[in-house]
């Protein structure tokens, strides 16, 4: 005798417990593989964390000169980053190993064995190799889509934080000449069909316009999740459409960042040098040798005359230029160094 589709192999199940189990079967593996491009992508920041851990360089606030940092510490902060993301994922994960297999048509259990929801829980995981649960309540688990908007949050924490990073990326290589010019990211492709050797970032575009996509479908998901109604949402499958997708691109746009741009980087040693001697910022760093009194007139002659820092200093034997240049060693600018006032 053959077995009936619904009466044997369908038995002690609904669609509205099947379909919501096998979309979080799926996203667990999404989830897997997108923390697993994150962290290579982390990995490639890291490196260039250390190639660029003596590069000297001017931090910024509001766009406005701060005070010195290496380029390094600014690639670091890109893969911590990251790895805060990774655990948010990892968390997020947990939720949706909550399952409602058991649960039928609203949460009840009719026409499911006793036994059912328990067993199939065990199976399950076993051929996954997932640790999945049976929700405690599964009435309350059949129409809640709240493990789906927590990743969905998620998934737009990283697309946000993502995206804030090729910003910096595009605009630290902006230029060449006329920009930060502080890195160059490696050229794809021709930049234009009428300015002969322009060269655009459009790897960090590429991934812009990733996080734009994954923010909206946060929307999507959020609304789909808010018209569900009574015992049931049946707005889950755009829910998955949307979460599937993020969790897609994301992947993509972590691995073509890395080999097709984070990779490549290379800075531009001397501009940035140059950068942090002409900068008023320094002021701040040799404030506690010169005084403040000096360092005011400094900066001021400096912003008037458009000579560095450095050189009126030197001028003006305030300090020795063996003494300036240790007092601008990146291990001395970059880290707490009170200096007693004298």
């Amino acid at each position: 005798r053959y077995l009936h589709p619904l009466e044997h192999v369908y038995m002690s199940q609904s669609t509205n417990d099947v379909y919501p189990t096998a979309v979080k079967v799926a996203l667990h593996f999404g989830i897997q593989r997108l923390t697993a491009a994150m962290a290579e992508l982390r990995a490639a920041f890291a490196a260039k964390a250390v190639e660029f851990a003596d590069v000297l360089k001017m931090g910024r606030t509001q766009l406005q000169d701060a005070v010195p940092m290496t380029l390094g510490q600014e690639f670091s902060t890109y893969a911590v980053m990251l790895e805060e993301d990774e655990q948010r994922l990892k968390e997020a994960a947990l939720l949706i190993h909550e399952i409602n297999l058991g649960a039928t048509a609203i949460g009840t259990g009719i026409t499911a064995h006793p036994d059912y929801a328990p067993l199939v829980c065990r199976r399950l995981s076993e051929v996954t190799g997932i640790e999945l649960v049976t929700a405690s309540n599964l009435v309350e688990a059949t129409q809640d889509a709240g493990a789906f908007v927590q990743l969905s949050g998620v998934l737009k924490r990283v697309a946000v934080k993502l995206s804030k990073t090729c910003n910096d990326l595009r605009l630290l290589s902006s230029g060449p000449r006329t920009g930060l010019g502080e890195i160059n990211l490696p050229p794809m492709q021709a930049g234009s069909s009428i300015m002969p050797g322009k060269v655009n970032p459009v790897i960090p575009e590429v991934v812009n316009q990733i996080a734009f996509e994954v923010i909206g479908n946060d929307v999507t998901v959020s609304f789909a999740a808010e018209a569900g109604q009574l015992q049931l949402n049946a707005f889950e499958p755009v829910i998955a459409h949307s979460l599937f997708k993020s969790l897609m691109h994301l992947r993509n746009g972590c691995d073509t960042l890395r080999e097709r741009c984070v990779k490549g980087i290379t800075a531009n040693r001397g501009h940035l040098r140059s950068m942090v001697e002409h900068s008023i910022g320094i002021v701040t760093a040799l404030n506690p040798y010169i005084g403040y009194t000096n360092a005011t007139q400094v900066a001021q002659e400096a912003l008037k005359t458009g000579r560095s820092v450095y050189d009126l200093v030197l001028e003006k034997k305030l300090l020795s230029r063996e003494k300036l240049d240790e007092i601008l060693r990146p291990e001395v600018l970059t880290r707490p160094n009170y200096v007693p006032p004298e």
